[in-house]
């Protein structure tokens, strides 16, 4: 639980240089959408980064697809121009397949650096998930981390490939509970190994 609680304060707190080469946004829901495009603008604000990713999908697994997230970017203030692509041949979209792919672009692309946000309640197993894409096909690849803005946590929302229905507090339980099945399963590192990567990556 403390090392747990540990990698929450540093996920949540984390320290990100200004030029980072790429910020990957995870697909949403409609209800969650907006918390991660207020990420990608707080990120231009600061000049983090002047390259924002998303899957270049079809509407899939709750996911409205790229043309309408692109729209929505483009709305509050994001060059088109600004806005990459990633394709994806599965026909469902979920934390490690969008990760895989992320990480896997990056590499194609030769970028070094990569901010990731998803929805606040998202965020902890979204980071640890990018983590362990990165270790398995791109242990180089510097991965920082930036939570959505926040929204009422006790507004009911569709969630997790458009299935899951819940407050986005109580969405915050489950989230938790994946990070250590898919741990006990191989899917995710385990917390001690994203602590080490964290303490590599800042070393």
């Amino acid at each position: 639980m403390r090392e747990l609680l540990t990698l929450s304060f540093r996920v949540f707190n984390d320290t990100i240089p200004k030029n980072t080469d790429a910020h990957f946004l995870y697909s949403q829901t409609p209800d969650n959408e907006k918390s991660v495009v207020e990420a990608a603008l707080y990120a231009q604000e600061r000049k983090l980064t002047d390259k924002w990713l998303i899957m270049k999908t079809a509407p899939i697994s709750g996911y409205e697809g790229f043309e309408v997230f692109r729209k929505s970017l483009q709305e509050a203030g994001i060059s088109t121009d600004n806005i990459q692509g990633i394709p994806s041949d599965k026909d469902i979209l979920h934390t490690l397949i969008e990760s895989l792919a992320a990480v896997g672009f990056c590499k194609e692309m030769g970028y070094t650096s990569l901010i990731v946000s998803a929805a606040p309640f998202q965020q902890l197993r979204a980071f640890m998930t990018a983590v362990t894409a990165a270790e398995r096909l791109y242990p180089s690849l510097k991965i920082y981390s930036l939570a959505g803005a926040p929204f009422p946590w006790n507004e009911q929302v569709v969630h997790s490939q458009g299935k899951t229905v819940g407050t986005r507090a109580s969405l915050i339980a489950g989230e938790i509970d994946r990070i250590g099945i898919y741990g006990e399963k191989g899917d995710l590192l385990k917390v001690p190994a994203v602590l080490d990567y964290l303490n590599r990556r800042d070393g």
